[in-house]
């Protein structure tokens, strides 16, 4: 199935030696931040989508894209005010992009923010268990005896606990990071930068021994966030010192007010 042009992503090949190669050679940095930051029209990608797992009979997904809309459908994003549906859209069209098929997984993705961002439980997404648990593992749980720091460390590491988290991570924080230019403020960028660097990039290596069924899609993730991560400390002159001073400011903030503060990243 050809892909819709608003779920344009980058498709990778993965060659026997397990390298990152797009298609018509590697794309330059400019060509890169354009094409990140086109963002399509959430009607044709919701269609695109819908399409797409009927076709390949992916029931999960098919319940999760219809619940997502709903449950997102009074909300917009943070900094462009966009439809914010448009967030679990793209991402799940980008790991249909790059040829992730397991159903599970891209249901996940299209409800990785559901009970965290509209108070929906759990226990009503209508999905299977496993769905519910990755959707679990990429909730944000604080607790009031951690710092911001402890608790990332802890929220990244738990991720190990099955490659559709990590997965849904990466294409979570690929999307979010690829979006964030021009819209929200240095700060937030740092931060995130900060965290992908220092906590979710060594995390997605180590998932990559322990998952090698999903060793390539792993690496493609691994590989486009730290392009863009470098896109952007090479944009905002974010030096290794300033990282430092974000950790530093991390492990002295308490994490429990991650609850009630608009969301930095995720």
């Amino acid at each position: 199935m050809k892909t819709d042009a608003s779920c344009r992503s980058f498709r990778a090949v993965i060659p026997a030696e397990r390298k990152v190669i797009y298609m018509d050679a590697i794309l330059d940095l400019d060509e890169l931040v354009e094409d990140i930051l086109d963002e399509g029209d959430p009607e044709k990608m919701f269609t695109y989508l819908r399409g797409y797992f009927k076709g390949a009979q992916m029931h999960e997904s098919m319940a999760a894209l219809g619940f997502a809309r709903r449950k997102h459908s009074k909300q917009r994003r943070k900094g462009n005010n966009k439809p914010y549906i448009i967030h679990p859209l793209s991402i799940a069209c980008f790991a249909a992009g790059i040829g992730l098929r397991i159903d599970d997984y891209l249901a996940a993705m299209l409800l990785h923010d559901v009970p965290e961002d509209t108070g929906t439980p759990l226990s009503s997404l209508p999905v299977n268990e496993h769905v519910k648990q990755i959707v679990n593992l990429l909730t944000v749980k604080p607790t009031a005896n951690e710092s911001k720091w402890e608790y990332k460390k802890r929220y990244y590491i738990d991720l190990l606990d099955d490659p559709g988290a990590i997965l849904g991570k990466g294409g979570d924080r690929f999307h979010n990071l690829s979006t964030m230019e021009g819209e929200m403020p240095i700060e937030s960028i740092e931060k995130n930068v900060v965290e992908t660097k220092y906590l979710l990039l060594p995390v997605m290596k180590e998932a990559k021994d322990m998952w090698p069924d999903y060793y390539d899609f792993i690496n493609t993730y691994r590989y486009i966030l730290k392009v863009v991560c470098r896109i952007l400390i090479r944009s905002h002159n974010i030096t290794t010192e300033r990282e430092l001073e974000i950790i530093e400011g991390m492990k002295h903030t308490p994490a429990v007010d991650l609850k009630h503060k608009s969301k930095e990243s995720q």
